[in-house]
């Protein structure tokens, strides 16, 4: 039986993968990240930090992390719905004009500008080519959604406190 440390450790490990394939994305293969590209970083972000954190912690906070997470994740997809929404319908704009300056005013922006920075003339609309057949806003949502279940399963989870005699 895994513990919930162990989860929120998984979890806050596939949230860093995710961030390093879309650095990997980024910075090998050219594709440069919209302000909905942006945010749903800042969500995987939240969720690998909220659950590195809280992992260390006792199995009280353990689960209040678990539940933060789940709201993490719930606002990545609800990023990633928006940005598939955006895609199905290119004559709406992502905002990229009213989001890309707050957005790389932010702290982290001038941090970490090579994950957290908007690209000036990258759209929202813009279609890449699938990867294993999902776009890159459908693989996120997919993982914000496995992410969610799990963290869910987490907070549920009932720990087993082992007693010796």
């Amino acid at each position: 039986m895994k513990t919930t440390k162990s989860i929120l450790l998984s979890v806050a490990f596939i949230a860093f993968a995710i961030l390093g394939a879309a650095l990997y994305l980024q910075h090998v293969v050219g594709l440069q990240p919209c302000p909905l590209c942006v945010l749903q970083r800042y969500a995987f972000a939240s969720v690998a930090l909220i659950c590195l954190i809280c992992a260390g912690m006792p199995n009280a906070v353990r689960k209040a992390g678990a539940g933060l997470g789940i709201l993490a994740a719930i606002a990545g997809a609800a990023t990633a719905g928006w940005h598939l929404w955006i895609i199905a319908h290119p004559a709406v704009s992502c905002g990229r004009d009213a989001l890309e300056a707050p957005m790389n005013a932010l702290p982290m922006a001038s941090l970490l500008p090579s994950v957290f920075k908007v690209d000036a003339w990258a759209l929202c609309s813009t279609v890449y080519a699938p990867i294993l057949g999902l776009s890159i806003p459908q693989w996120s949502l997919v993982w914000f959604v496995v992410i969610a279940v799990i963290l869910v399963m987490a907070l549920f989870k009932r720990e087993n406190k082992r007693r010796f005699s």
